[in-house]
């Protein structure tokens, strides 16, 4: 290492020259050849069984990849159903944005053949209900208008005078109507939801939801690849008219708009944090170094040794994702610490020889291999990662791994030519820290208890990592305050539109029938959906009972085309005639008859102006024609079969090759963790080969946890080989690995106190720890094996705390990152860094106290 560092002090120039040539070349390659991966499903190894499966899932039915998925709510089934139609037509004229649109629950089908899909018991109520409706029907339908409803309520007073007729089951419907009418009253009209006053939208989706799903144009190269078209549709939505009235609402989610959210969210404020970091990095080096001729090279050899890592990171990775980004951060946090130690030792070799040259070869010789030891621990904890099958943290690792060697070779070649250079000048100041001489002897007295107080909370740390929770859901590490999350999190409250599926695809319709039968069973399981469920295998008693209300009430749904034009004083007859009815059968009618009240809003009608009648009228009558002829088309049903079952249906269910797609919901009790757990392993028991996010969720944290578990057996074997290698001594290796396992428990209790969970962003942390604990620990491990006995005062403790503080500094901007998961990754660092510290500066030297020290004593002691 001294030679290399002379030879490099004597060609300053040249070794200049050629790592500016290597910073440029690694820069240009990261501009043409470094691209990121907004997909996160990536992040994961192709060779996993369950990864196979989803992209066999792609592969059979790609359109439900890439999707822009918006979700229409309404005050009314009407309104939103409008609504829906208005969004989808607009987007799907807008073809820059826009490849194509679909409504899947608003297909013809559904329209014509939706009632043979219905439950025996739910058929049957609804002809019930539509049955009994008959009375109104009859005169909605010759003259759909608010007249021929106020002749309809007429009817119904009569039945109650002459044939006391029970108005109870009607009441739900009647007090809809009251409050229509009442708003209409006040001069607020609100449209009337026939399909909630008739009783038939028993087929409908709950909470007036809709969907309309999109695959927009995706910008490529872009980090928010589908934020144009995002743009595009807020822009069509913010037009519709229900939605400027307030009366429909459209929120959006998806894979593209979760991922734009993501990666919008990385980029949020980079550049100030970014800026801030480095000030505040500056700030950490001049209150080390008092000298800038030794700060600018150390910046020059971080800036360079990340150019050079950025190139290798485009030619060996290529595409960095979610997780891999990183990287830059955790280079610089890392890294600078090496340039750091070099330069302190250099300061202290500097004020024991006056030629520069001299304390640089002196220097190399003290801390040079002190550096190699904690540059190669630093890779182990990164590399123990690039074997496992969670390719997004295996990058991460391979690229600064790698980095970790490439910042070694800068600081031991570039750093110092660049300090042969510069020529900083002779600094008497002290070098140790102002509280370390009163450390160390408290520490050299007081070690036993010190030592015992960490025992106690290496026990409880102990309990705390058993107890650490683990999130595996990696949709809690986005913003749960973006629009695609909160619509995300609204569907996942109920179990029909509930996103944590499962997805099975079977051979043919027999087998997901009787597929569907089993998995119907479980208790896990809210409904199960397939191919099968648009082809009922009992349909003949459903078209029976469909035939007979056809002959029933098809007579009532003949509109009449000579119906008189209406007007405000037949409006006004109307209501007269309404109120004696009611009038009438003012005996017969019990004390909260829905009659009654809408006889009080009648009468406010009365006395309004003709503007407000004819409102009410609209309001009224807006969506009946509609609903008549809905009604029309619903009874007059035909039998399905898989051949008549239209493909706009049929795709989504049967892929090309053949393949029946079965698809399972969660009860919404099932949707933590161990929920999701609990179903996946119900289903799979029946159904091995289930796949679908729910299997996705569980199965990537069993990854994660796996790649954890590797990662961190690797990183100890590696580290305590190097440690064998350079220090050569076993009970100096253990004292190094003990503070290590030390400091793992310290984050494990700090964490726990903080409330924090693991999660595939922050689970990096342990075996990252590992490799920092070891840079930090090496130094008084090896320099108490020269004969330090003063720990805490030395310049090698300056050293590491100021590392700690630049360190801290690069964690802290990605703690403070608006993306969850850089965030989580970031605290979950700051917090294992604080427990490094603790280790380093209170048990490594109160342990190094307590241990007779080394016979043999070679090298200088500092």
């Amino acid at each position: 290492m001294v030679r290399i560092v002379q030879f490099c002090r004597r060609f300053a120039v040249y070794v200049l020259v050629f790592y500016a040539v290597m910073a440029g070349a690694g820069i240009w390659l990261a501009a043409h050849r470094l691209s990121v991966d907004t997909d996160t499903d990536n992040m994961f190894a192709k060779t996993l069984p369950w990864r196979q499966h989803a992209m066999a899932f792609d592969r059979e039915f790609p359109q439900f990849n890439n999707l822009l998925v918006m979700v229409v709510r309404g005050a009314t089934a009407e309104e939103t159903d409008e609504t829906a139609a208005q969004l989808a037509k607009a987007m799907e004229a807008d073809k820059k944005h826009f490849i194509d649109v679909s409504r899947p629950d608003a297909d013809p089908f559904f329209r014509t053949e939706g009632l043979l899909l219905l439950g025996p018991d739910d058929l049957t109520k609804l002809l019930n209900s539509l049955m009994n409706a008959q009375a109104l029907l009859g005169p909605l339908a010759a003259d759909p208008s608010a007249r021929g409803l106020l002749n309809g309520v007429s009817l119904m007073a009569i039945g109650v005078r002459i044939q006391h007729a029970d108005l109870s089951p009607y009441k739900p419907a009647l007090d809809q109507l009251r409050q229509v009418l009442d708003d209409a009253a006040d001069g607020h009209p609100v449209p009337l939801s026939w399909q909630g006053l008739l009783g038939s939208d028993v087929t409908q989706q709950p909470d007036n939801l809709r969907m309309v799903l999109a695959h927009p144009v995706l910008e490529e190269g872009s980090l928010e690849p589908g934020k144009a078209a995002t743009r595009a549709m807020e822009h069509i939505r913010d037009g519709l008219p229900d939605v400027k009235a307030g009366r429909v609402r459209i929120d959006y989610t998806g894979p593209v708009a979760l991922a734009d959210v993501q990666f919008g969210a990385l980029t949020k404020g980079i550049v100030w944090s970014t800026l801030g970091s480095l000030l505040l990095l500056t700030l950490w080096l001049y209150l080390a170094m008092h000298s800038f001729r030794r700060i600018i090279p150390i910046l020059i050899t971080l800036l360079v040794g990340f150019a050079l890592t950025i190139g290798f990171a485009a030619l060996a990775i290529g595409t960095l994702n979610v997780i891999s980004v990183a990287f830059a951060v955790l280079f610089v946090g890392l890294a600078v610490d090496f340039g750091i130690q070099f330069a302190v030792r250099m300061r202290e070799m500097r004020m024991l020889h006056e030629d520069i040259n001299v304390a640089i070869a002196e220097c190399a010789r003290v801390s040079g291999s002190q550096i190699a030891v904690a540059a190669a621990a630093t890779a182990c904890g990164f590399l123990a990662f690039s074997p496992t099958s969670f390719v997004g943290v295996a990058e991460l690792g391979t690229i600064a791994g790698v980095g970790m060697g490439i910042a070694l070779v800068c600081t031991l070649t570039l750093l110092p030519a660049l300090f042969s250079r510069f020529k900083p000048k002779r600094q008497s100041g002290e070098l140790a820290l102002p509280f370390g001489p009163k450390m160390d002897v408290f520490l050299h007295r007081r070690y036993k208890p010190v030592l015992v107080v960490f025992a106690l909370l290496g026990v409880i740390g102990l309990y705390a990592a058993i107890r650490m929770p683990f999130d595996a859901n990696p949709l809690n590490t986005q913003d749960q305050h973006s629009e695609p999350m909160r619509t995300l999190r609204s569907l996942a409250a109920n179990p029909i539109t509930n996103p944590f599926n499962i997805n099975i695809m079977v051979p043919d319709l027999a087998t997901a029938r009787t597929l569907t039968d089993k998995l119907s069973k479980l208790p896990e399981v809210s409904q199960v959906i397939s191919a099968a469920t648009f082809v009922p295998p009992d349909q003949q008693a459903s078209l029976d009972q469909l035939n007979q209300a056809q002959v029933l009430m098809l007579p009532s749904l003949d509109v009449d085309p000579s119906a008189p034009p209406l007007t405000p004083a037949a409006l006004r007859s109307a209501i007269e005639d309404a109120r004696g009815a009611i009038a009438d059968a003012n005996s017969q009618m019990p004390a909260d008859s829905p009659l009654r009240s809408i006889d009080a809003a009648l009468e406010k009608l009365a006395k309004a102006p003709d503007d407000r009648l004819m409102a009410m009228n609209e309001a009224v009558s807006r969506f009946l024609p509609a609903q008549l002829q809905s009604l029309r088309d619903a009874l007059d049903a035909k039998p399905v079969t898989l051949a008549t079952l239209p493909e706009s249906i049929k795709r989504n269910w049967v892929s090309p090759s053949g393949q029946v797609l079965v698809q399972v919901s969660p009860t919404v009790n099932d949707q933590d963790t161990q929920g999701l757990r609990r179903f996946v392993e119900a289903v799979q028991h029946i159904a091995p080969d289930a796949g679908g996010p729910a299997v996705t969720t569980v199965a990537s944290a069993d990854t994660m946890m796996r790649a954890f578990k590797q990662a961190a057996v690797l990183a100890t074997i590696a580290i305590a080989i190097v440690l064998m290698l350079v220090i050569r001594h076993l009970k100096d290796t253990g004292i190094v690995l003990l503070t290590l396992g030390m400091s793992a428990l310290l984050t494990a209790l700090l964490a726990r106190m903080l409330g924090m969970a693991v999660n595939y962003a922050n689970i990096i942390s342990l075996p990252l720890l590992l490799g920092v604990g070891v840079s930090f620990n090496v130094y008084f491990v090896m320099n108490w094996r020269a004969g330090m006995r003063r720990f805490i005062s030395s310049a090698s403790a300056r050293a590491v705390l100021f590392s700690a503080l630049t360190t801290g500094t690069a964690f802290g901007s990605l703690a403070l990152s608006h993306d969850l998961g850089m965030s989580s990754m970031g605290r979950m660092l700051l917090v294992s860094l604080v427990a490094v510290l603790l280790a380093t500066f209170v048990f490594l030297p109160a342990l190094l106290y307590a241990i007779k020290p080394p016979r043999q004593i070679s090298g200088i002691a500092h």
